[in-house]
């Protein structure tokens, strides 16, 4: 067996811990440890093996084995340098990383591109069902990763969905998984849309520093800096000021058509009838500009609204990042109205 060297020890939360260690010829890998006391770890551990380990594409982690010895559970994944969007793009701590126009287009056509994968060219197709910032790696020429395949669902083919108890990342759920546990490619779809919208606003979704009653507010001012991502976005399409969000550290190599055309995109993904949303590989063509984006397509974004109700139900704190939790409502909010076009 190889010497191996702990160089870093990271906790995701309490249920999960990545070490990076070098191995003796010099290979750093990432090993992620399930916590034996997780109700969920088993199943989220055959999960992500089931998911990931034989398929390989660029813009997904590459398992390189696993470990299940008594309680312990283990996965080795390649290290990937820049560590997540979510601590880098997105974090309150300082990065050196240059996220300039160029390097955003390949992180979103990337994570786009390995959706696809698992939508449509992997049998069973594969639903994530938590998409988000910190599960979007970086090697060290910031090509993107989609990790953490434990909350994934496989889908068959002759199956248009699947139904399940609702997991995932608050402010990236779509509406009909929310409300109904109903799981599609679409739900992944509507995550990524609001992914989306972070990498070109430089923001994250919700603002974590107000009360946490109040990050998940949607109806804000397009004047007003705090709320939920998505809504001050269709605020500002509907009155013809979506350059407005766009990143302001975007400054030499940004095309600000290009940008607002992945801002409308976003809003498409996040659709709340999932039959307005597009596939991901029409995702692809729209981000490539093979296919334009048709405006009158885009209608208000789905809200979940019911947020303070879920909170009760739930008796006690709650993670603010992955949870588990059950159903409530949403509100379709989807009338079509005039645009004003940037």
């Amino acid at each position: 067996m190889q010497r191996m060297i702990l160089v870093l020890l990271t906790k995701l939360d309490k249920e999960v811990l990545v070490l990076y260690i070098r191995l003796g010829d010099g290979t750093v890998v990432a090993v992620k440890v399930l916590s034996a006391e997780s109700k969920h770890g088993a199943q989220q551990f055959l999960t992500e093996i089931t998911t990931i380990s034989g398929i390989i594409h660029e813009n997904l982690v590459k398992l390189y084995g696993c470990c299940v010895e008594e309680s312990h559970r283990i996965l080795v994944y390649n290290y990937l340098e820049n560590s997540s969007l979510a601590q880098t793009l997105l974090g309150s701590s300082h990065s050196s990383i240059q996220f300039n126009w160029k390097a955003r287009v390949k992180i979103c056509v990337g994570v786009a591109r390995g959706l696809a994968l698992l939508h449509d060219e992997v049998r069973p197709h594969v639903v994530h069902r938590d998409i988000k910032a910190s599960n979007i790696l970086l090697d060290k020429d910031l090509t993107p990763k989609i990790s953490d395949f434990g909350l994934a669902k496989l889908l068959p083919a002759n199956m248009s969905h699947v139904s399940t108890r609702v997991a995932g990342t608050l402010g990236y759920l779509a509406p009909e998984y929310a409300s109904r546990g109903q799981v599609t490619r679409k739900s992944d779809v509507y995550s990524y849309g609001v992914l989306l919208l972070e990498i070109v606003s430089g923001r994250c979704n919700t603002n974590t520093r107000l009360p946490y009653e109040d990050q998940f507010l949607l109806e804000r001012s397009p004047g007003i800096t705090n709320g939920f991502l998505v809504m001050q976005t269709w605020a500002l399409y509907k009155c013809g000021k979506l350059v407005n969000i766009i990143d302001r550290s975007l400054t030499d190599d940004l095309d600000i058509e290009e940008a607002c055309r992945f801002l409308k995109i976003g809003l498409l993904c996040t659709q709340y009838a999932m039959t307005l949303r597009p596939s991901m590989s029409t995702v692809i063509r729209l981000l490539t500009g093979e296919k334009d984006v048709d405006s009158e397509k885009i209608v208000e974004p789905g809200v979940i609204e019911n947020f303070m109700d879920l909170k009760i139900r739930n008796k006690g704190p709650m993670n603010r990042s992955k949870v588990m939790y059950p159903f409530y409502t949403a509100h379709p909010r989807h009338q079509r109205t005039p645009q004003k076009h940037p």
